[in-house]
């Protein structure tokens, strides 16, 4: 199947990532590109039955580029050794909440939440745990959502953020900055084609997660300082 490429691939292009390569290969990559392509759209159109927004979305708005930004890394390599894909309201370029697929020879999986929002959206997430941190902690801990996931991932502050007493009932979630469920996936899984439906499955298991985070992007802004 052409989907085992996907893997081959990635794996040539972390031995031999450089621009020359790559050209030598771009028939390879365009392959393999147009191989997640089709898995995007397959994934979109089952979103889309019960989320009819990612009917709006085109494959292209949700894979990343595989080109490195290296201006300010010290790694300087040209090229991305995964493949990935973001859907959300608004494709790759969402600063929203959404569902992710990424693709790498023995460290794929399926994820979705938002990570590291910006300082506004941070404080509006933190403000919703703050009124219904009960409901997040029923999601979280809901026993086969739990079982799935795991814990929730992400970034934690040391302390209390500001505003937020230590003593605070939900304060675990409160020292979040960024707040993702996510579970593996296998190269069997990709090399067989099944990792596309089990994407599936882990995004509509998901959904009360991402509900919780878009509702609380979408509330209004209090009137306090960002956090």
């Amino acid at each position: 199947m052409r989907k085992t490429h996907v893997l081959d691939f990635l794996k040539e292009l972390s031995s031999n990532n450089s621009k020359d390569w790559m050209d030598a290969n771009r028939d390879w990559y365009e392959e393999v590109k147009e191989s997640l392509l089709e898995d995007v759209a397959e994934i979109l159109a089952a979103l889309s039955i019960s989320q009819p927004f990612f009917s709006e979305l085109r494959p292209k708005d949700c894979i990343f580029r595989q080109n490195r930004d290296v201006r300010f890394s010290a790694n300087k390599q040209p090229y991305k050794t995964n493949m990935a894909a973001y859907f959300s309201v608004g494709g790759k370029k969402s600063v929203g909440p959404g569902y992710y697929l990424h693709l790498q020879p023995g460290a794929s999986f399926v994820g979705g939440g938002i990570y590291m929002p910006d300082a506004a959206t941070l404080k509006k997430i933190r403000q919703e745990i703050d009124y219904s941190g009960k409901e997040l902690e029923r999601i979280l801990h809901q026993s086969e959502f739990h079982a799935y996931f795991g814990d929730m991932e992400g970034e934690q502050l040391k302390t209390s953020p500001r505003d937020y007493a230590m003593d605070h009932p939900y304060i675990r979630y409160l020292k979040y900055k960024s707040f993702i469920v996510s579970r593996p996936i296998t190269d069997q899984d990709i090399s067989s084609g099944s990792h596309v439906g089990l994407a599936v499955t882990a995004f509509e298991k998901m959904r009360s997660f991402h509900e919780f985070l878009e509702r609380a992007i979408a509330a209004p802004e209090d009137d306090a300082s960002l956090l």
